[in-house]
């Protein structure tokens, strides 16, 4: 019962929020029965249910080719939505004042001037006046120009977003110092990349493009942290191929994340391997100068299978730097509490589109970045893909090379 209340009031805002945007948008914009409004209204009823047949698609057993289809347009109606509605109310600001003012420009029939017809005496024609011709009013010409004005920024916003997005991500350095690394260890370096989303919108070529990046900046080691796919394996396996190209003096390494647990996280798990990357679920491996151990994402825990610190870090060698995979931030407490020196995460996006980077704040101690949590750095990386709409907008994605430094050295 809970259950379908939440859901209640969900669509209720949904849905209001959408008849904001139409008021704004389309209804106070045009004349009522015009073309315009028609399709005006027509794209703000389309939009929605585009966006949540994109969202239940994905896992209702449609067929690949349709859900790619929905996918789309779906998505990125949902990130247009996202800065129509905050360039709106912003507009708002500007709109209000403007019609408190008299309006002084109502539409009215203006009057005409007579002019003598030569050869006819007085008999005239009316003319005219340009300078008292009928006039838009001043409602319709302020809402015209603030409706107009956000439906250029949010469109121009997300297409400079996908345009990022479908780029490829850009590659990031930096160097994390260790006070227990050893000198033989000093300098070795590991790509970092997560929530690579390869999926019905982001496929083979983005794969690809990931696969190119990392490999130029010939790593010492790679770590995919979880969120690799948002699919099936019979319906990705093309996508995920070039992954096995993946090149490293020490290996790939891969733990799950969330998503890989709503797209068969059994049969990616084992597909995984298949690709020739190593497989980190709830395990350690002794690396030249410290334990690198990953543990899986919360989300399996629903199946039995979530993050067990003990499996991985138990029974370890404590005078030995550890470094951790865990797709999600929030387990750095278990992190400090095993005595890990670095933990890698990803998850966040960096909150994707702005301002979502608030939002996750609120439930991730790290949105982004290295941060020290007692004796334990996290770093948090945006991410090479996107989930959702292929759009970011104040959260670049990202492939992080990170130097391991020994303080010994």
């Amino acid at each position: 019962m809970g259950i379908v209340v939440v859901l209640v009031v969900v669509l209720a805002v949904f849905g209001a929020l959408h008849w904001y945007v139409w008021r704004r948008l389309v209804r106070d914009t045009t004349v009522a029965g015009s073309v315009g409004r028609r399709i005006g209204t027509a794209i703000l009823v389309a939009g929605p249910l585009l966006l949540v047949a994109a969202g239940m698609t994905e896992r209702a057993g449609i067929p690949f080719l349709v859900v790619r289809f929905i996918a789309w347009p779906g998505y990125l109606w949902g990130a247009v939505f996202v800065y129509l509605l905050l360039a709106l109310l912003v507009g708002e600001v500007v709109r209000i004042p403007l019609l408190r003012q008299r309006d002084t420009t109502a539409t009215t029939v203006a009057p005409r001037t007579v002019e003598p017809v030569p050869g006819h005496g007085a008999t005239a024609l009316p003319k005219p006046d340009s300078a008292d011709a009928p006039r838009i009013p001043r409602r319709l010409f302020v809402s015209r120009a603030v409706g107009g004005a956000a439906a250029v920024a949010a469109v121009t916003t997300v297409g400079y977003g996908t345009y990022g997005v479908l780029s490829g991500p850009q590659v990031k350095r930096l160097t994390v110092p260790l006070a227990s690394l050893p000198r033989g260890a000093h300098g070795f370096r590991i790509a970092v990349v997560s929530d690579i989303h390869l999926g019905p919108i982001l496929g083979r070529g983005f794969a690809e493009r990931v696969v190119a990046t990392i490999n130029d900046t010939q790593p010492d080691l790679i770590a995919i942290v979880g969120d690799m796919v948002d699919g099936s394996v019979a319906d990705l396996r093309p996508a995920v191929a070039p992954l096995a190209g993946l090149r490293a003096r020490h290996g790939a390494y891969f733990v799950t994340g969330n998503h890989e647990y709503f797209s068969g996280a059994e049969q990616w798990i084992e597909h995984v391997q298949e690709l020739g990357i190593h497989l980190l679920a709830n395990t350690r491996t002794e690396l030249p100068g410290f334990d690198l151990a990953g543990v899986n994402d919360i989300q399996g825990e629903r199946t039995g299978q979530g993050p067990d610190f003990v499996k991985a870090l138990g029974d370890r060698d404590l005078s030995r730097t550890a470094v951790l995979l865990a797709h999600q931030p929030v387990l750095i407490e278990d992190a400090v509490a095993h005595g890990v020196d670095l933990q890698l995460s990803g998850h966040t996006h960096g909150g994707q589109l702005w301002p979502g980077n608030y939002l996750a704040g609120l439930v991730n101690p790290t949105v982004a970045g290295l941060e020290r949590y007692g004796d334990t750095q996290l770093y948090v990386t945006r991410g090479a893909g996107a989930w959702g709409p292929p759009v970011r907008v104040g959260a670049p994605s990202d492939i992080t090379v990170i130097e391991l430094a020994s303080k010994q050295a």
